[in-house]
């Protein structure tokens, strides 16, 4: 059935009373203002999809019934099945509608039929429809004439992304990919840009400009092209009767007088020759300029007055995902785009250029294994004006893989264009991992393309919010850093980042960050010196607190007793109590850690654990309130003390036993000996297993064979077993494995459930 015929028996539906449509895939962008049209026209629509749209919610209060699976029952009493392009033939509700003879529409001929009647503003092009079709329905507004529009993404400036109106008028942004451009009856076409994409559908450049070419012949009334654009200029020189506009060329309408200016530009508007005047736009970049020109010539030519365009076009927010300032601080800014061609990646990262960061690092989710396949050689050249490039896999959008192509090669086809500035990560989690430890003071965080990448900007944006609110309360004597890597604060030397690292100045401060966090559900994690533990490499969410500063370090004598900060090196103590003469803490010298630590997890060696010497332990409740508990009153367990996972040791009481010096000072060398000669000297995290009851775990993983056994960068110690260390490259993957190697071999030979001594953490 011809496209004019399949739009024809879908406006007859439409003109049925209460006639109910289903639309599968109803979440997609372009999907979700069909949805919105139909309900407005006071049509029964269901719909179904994988995800939840934002926008269902509201729609569902409309009338929508939303199924969150495709599913046939969901077809109900449907006499219509509309389809998005990622819906494919074997969809169980298409093929439910196939058997049930039910009619299926494209959505681009659902939207021609419900534009029938209406005085059509078709905007069309590769790049840029979104936000024109926004500029130009806004101008529209502005004009009073509220107009009806189909618009493919989230609009802040508009009540939604699509609307029936009460005037003549209707925009709608046209789609080209899947060749749907015929289904439209179009007054007015405003042709943006013709490039080279989506080449599996059309083979090559001149049928992409055939197919705007016959949706220009289409139209009634004008028909507006850039004349900026090579291929819109030869259809402006071939076809009669075509409207200009330029931002660098003679036109009908320039812009001249340019001035580009950090989220927006001002110029000056001629028309055939003669000035308007000067208009201010509120979106940045030279491509902006030239989108908000043709919206402005299309909307001249059917009779808007200039100051309605003024006052539109100066007032407009951009819409969703079109340079969408997600976050934006003295220090930090995060921009999510949908540019997914190498034009568009262009020109935004000339808009974000325009904001004078220190750098822009820009992060790029390729869409499609066609566009990727078809353009690899222009996508190399496409990120020049960025400092640092890093590339994840590819998003398919439903295409079968394409032989050769794939995210690793994509990235060294942009590798050999772009240096060493690219760098590639296989999962979107990894890609934000890689973005937060090169983010500096200064940086523009860029994500584009037309996947789900905008996923990594809103986490990493919402971790900034974090970061501001914690900073607000910490004042300027803390120490706040975000995306600290835990590699430098663990003596495994591995990690990735704390999304926040937090040294408070004191306990009142300290009292005041635990408290919001605990009301706003933020994860805390205490890290004292990192002498046990094992940071994973997606680092730790939430706020990392350590007791570093002076005010939590400070050592006295009291008597035969010492008082130490959570935050002092055991060794430190150690020697402060060998000033005083006062021994039986000697154990403690060669405990690579701080006190806080050593409390959370009675850490212990030589024979001896560090509750044995407690006399009285202070701390911060969950409620932020400064307490002490004696240790009669203290749950004490092997390498464990379960309230100080929900408390905060601020500093604890310590019972020396008199001696002198001289024989604390032989202990010392005794125990430092010992160590030295039965330790590894390379980076650990110390014992990694409790000792089972049967045999020590050191002997245990000798006996199994396991000595100096490697994974990447991590190896099983050949001096004590029980010990992995790191050989300068290792990650928490590499240990984490070799653990895992360790425990399945341990059950599977001796029958032996090994435990983990040292404590692991993060993502």
């Amino acid at each position: 059935m011809s496209s004019d015929s399949k739009v024809s028996e879908a406006a007859r539906l439409l003109e049925e009373p209460g006639a109910a449509f289903h639309l599968a895939g109803i979440s997609g962008s372009g999907m979700i203002g069909i949805a919105r049209l139909l309900l407005d026209r006071g049509c029964a629509v269901s719909g179904s999809d994988l995800r939840k749209g934002s926008q269902i919610p509201d729609m569902e209060k409309l009338g929508l019934k939303f199924f969150h699976e495709h599913a046939d029952a969901n077809l109900g009493k449907a006499r219509a099945l509309v389809y998005s392009s990622a819906v494919r033939p074997d969809n169980a509700e298409r093929k439910a509608a196939a058997e049930r003879g039910i009619p299926e529409f494209k959505r681009a001929e659902m939207l021609a039929a419900l534009c029938r009647g209406r005085k059509l503003n078709v905007v069309s092009g590769t790049h840029g429809k979104t936000t024109t079709a926004l500029l130009l329905a806004q101008i529209f507004k502005s004009d009073g004439r509220d107009p009806g529009y189909y618009i493919g993404a989230d609009v802040p400036s508009l009540p939604s992304s699509a609307a029936w109106g009460s005037g003549r008028e209707m925009v709608i942004e046209a789609d080209e990919s899947d060749g749907t451009l015929d289904c439209y009856d179009p007054s007015s076409v405003l042709i943006l840009n013709i490039e080279g994409d989506h080449l599996d559908h059309y083979g090559d450049l001149e049928h992409i400009r055939n197919a705007f070419v016959q949706l220009a012949r289409k139209a009634k009334d004008e028909v507006v092209v850039c004349k900026d654009d090579p291929v819109c200029r030869r259809m402006a020189s071939e076809l009669p009767g075509i409207v200009t506009y330029s931002i660098n060329e003679a036109a009908d309408y320039q812009a001249d007088g340019i001035r580009l200016e950090a989220g927006g530009s001002v110029f000056r508007v001629r028309e055939r020759g003669t000035e308007l005047g000067e208009l201010r736009l509120t979106l940045p970049g030279r491509h902006n300029i030239s989108n908000a020109l043709g919206a402005l010539a299309l909307a001249r030519l059917t009779g808007v007055d200039f100051d309605a365009c003024r006052k539109a076009l100066g007032s407009v927010r951009g819409a969703g995902r079109r340079f969408d300032i997600l976050y934006a601080d003295e220090d930090y800014m995060v921009v999510d785009d949908y540019a997914h061609h190498p034009s568009e990646i262009r020109a935004t990262l000339a808009a974000a250029g325009s904001y004078g960061k220190k750098r822009i690092l820009a992060a790029f989710q390729p869409h499609r294994y066609s566009r990727s396949y078809h353009l690899k050689n222009e996508f190399a050249g496409a990120f020049t004006a960025a400092d640092r490039v890093f590339l994840t896999d590819i998003y398919s959008a439903g295409e079968a893989p394409i032989e050769g192509v794939s995210g690793p090669a994509f990235a060294e086809a942009v590798r050999q264009g772009e240096g060493g500035r690219v760098a590639y990560s296989e999962t979107l989690k990894d890609l934000k991992t890689e973005l937060s430890v090169n983010l500096e003071p200064g940086d523009c965080v860029l994500t584009m393309g037309a996947g789900n990448i905008h996923e990594v900007a809103e986490e990493l944006s919402r971790d900034l919010r974090l970061f501001k609110m914690i900073g607000s309360l910490a004042g300027e004597q803390s120490v706040l850093k975000a995306y600290e890597p835990m590699s430098r604060h663990t003596t495994l030397r591995v990690g990735g980042p704390a999304q926040i690292w937090f040294e408070p100045s004191d306990e009142t401060v300290l009292s005041k960050v635990a408290v919001f966090c605990r009301r706003e559900g933020v994860p805390v994690t205490l890290v004292g010196r990192g002498s046990n533990l094992l940071v994973l490499d997606h680092g730790i969410r939430g706020v990392c607190i350590h007791l570093g500063r002076p005010e939590f370090s400070r050592i006295r004598i009291e008597g035969e007793s010492i008082y130490a900060g959570a935050g002092a090196r055991l060794k430190q103590i150690v020697y402060e109590a060998r000033k005083a003469c006062l021994g039986g803490l000697e154990f403690m010298e060669g405990i690579p850690g701080n006190l806080g630590g050593a409390l959370r997890m009675n850490a212990g060696a030589m024979q001896s654990s560090l509750f044995e010497m407690v006399e009285r332990v202070r701390y911060l409740n969950p409620e932020g309130k400064v307490c002490e508990a004696p240790r009669e009153e203290i749950d004490v367990r092997y390498r464990s003390v379960p309230f100080l996972e929900s408390s905060i040791a601020l500093g604890a009481w310590l019972k020396g036993v008199p001696k002198e010096g001289a024989a604390i000072a032989e202990t010392l060398n005794s125990f430092s000996q010992k160590r030295w000669s039965s330790q590894p000297a390379a980076p650990s995290a110390g014992c990694t297993f409790k000792n089972p009851g049967q045999i020590p775990a050191g002997r245990l993983i000798d006996e199994l064979g396991l000595k100096d056994t490697c994974c990447g960068g991590a190896r099983i110690s050949a001096v004590h077993a029980n010990f992995i260390v790191n050989d300068g490259k290792a990650t928490g993957s590499d240990v984490l494995r070799l653990i895992e190697t360790v425990k399945r071999k341990a059950k599977a030979e001796r029958g032996i459930d090994l435990e983990l001594e040292v404590i692991v953490l993060g993502e």
